[in-house]
């Protein structure tokens, strides 16, 4: 027995929602599976740049364990050549690695000393003066080492002449408090009011965040930082205009001797010599990593013990 017209009809629309329904389900149902394995492929492929890494890592460590019995660090020597680009054997997997010296760059965190008469942290008045001469050499404000000497130091009093406390971030939008504490990475720098990513790209390459007791290797220092950690006026631009790739592709350049025995001031000589050093700690692995057609970078930060043992402290996908 047919239906009536009018039933036909709201049968049909029925039919036609139901139809509906049922194929939005189905397409969201896809959907989420799809998602479901683009996000486990790229977990994967994650997990395996970061194998890959860690490999890159563990021949960074030979080279450094091997070199540890050398009396210098210099960059002629076989931690600092390139490794690659090879693939690692049946994983389609390619890494390319370089080891960086730590070391040859200005450490922030040692803009401040210890002093046991006041049982704490306090500025370093050298270590701010060699701040300021590079920050003079890239064509910056020297306001910027004050700054940073009130972002770690742990009081509360800004520097007289160029710092800020919580009364200079507590205005900025959104208000916020400086860590009044060593900081873990060159990029801390942002922080400060107004510093600007101009300015971070000029200055990163020349510095970064140790431990505060870490010296600055003169075999491996860009000219920029050996004129301003030498912090004297009468020889404040001799190494920045000097072939140093050329003079350190032998041997390590300057030497200790060579790089203090100018600095006439006896008492500033004393300073210079007590943040120098001719052997590195600290080091950097840049490691290009392609799976695929996904290309990664990762960055490790190692520490080569005094045993000539090696760790990885830090790694960051991407950013240095």
């Amino acid at each position: 027995m047919s239906l009536p017209r009018r039933q036909r009809g709201i049968a049909l629309l029925v039919a036609i929602i139901m139809f509906a329904l049922a194929t939005t389900v189905a397409a969201a149902i896809t959907y989420n599976k799809a998602m479901a394995s683009r996000r486990a492929a790229a977990t994967f492929t994650m997990e395996q740049a970061l194998q890959a890494g860690m490999a890159a890592e563990a021949l960074a460590g030979i080279a450094l364990e091997s070199n540890g019995t050398a009396t210098r660090t210099a960059i002629h020597q076989e931690w600092h050549q390139i490794v690659g680009p090879l693939e690692i054997e049946g994983t389609g997997v390619w890494i390319q690695a370089q080891l960086e010296d730590l070391s040859g760059r200005f450490n922030l965190n040692s803009l401040v000393m210890w002093s046991a008469q006041d049982n704490s942290f306090i500025e370093d008045p050298h270590q701010v003066q060699v701040l300021k001469h590079l920050l003079g050499f890239l064509g910056m404000e020297d306001k910027w080492a004050g700054l940073m000497t009130d972002w770690i130091d742990p009081d509360i009093a800004p520097n007289l002449l160029s710092g800020g406390e919580d009364t200079l971030y507590l205005t900025q939008n959104p208000p916020y408090r400086p860590p009044n504490t060593f900081i873990t990475h060159a990029s801390e720098l942002l922080a400060l009011p107004n510093f600007g990513p101009e300015n971070y790209a000029k200055l990163a390459p020349y510095v970064t965040a140790l431990p505060v007791d870490a010296k600055i290797n003169i075999c491996t220092a860009s000219g920029y930082v050996l004129d301003a950690t030498r912090n004297d006026i009468q020889n404040l631009n001799e190494f920045q205009t000097q072939p140093l790739d050329e003079l350190r592709a032998k041997e390590c350049f300057p030497v200790r001797a060579a790089y203090s025995d100018p600095i006439s001031n006896p008492q500033l000589k004393q300073l210079v010599e007590s943040h120098i050093d001719e052997k590195s700690s600290w080091f950097r692995l840049r490691t290009q990593i392609r799976v695929g057609t996904a290309e990664f970078v990762l960055y490790s930060v190692i520490y080569r013990e005094p045993t000539n043992k090696v760790r990885t402290l830090q790694r960051s996908f991407g950013s240095e």
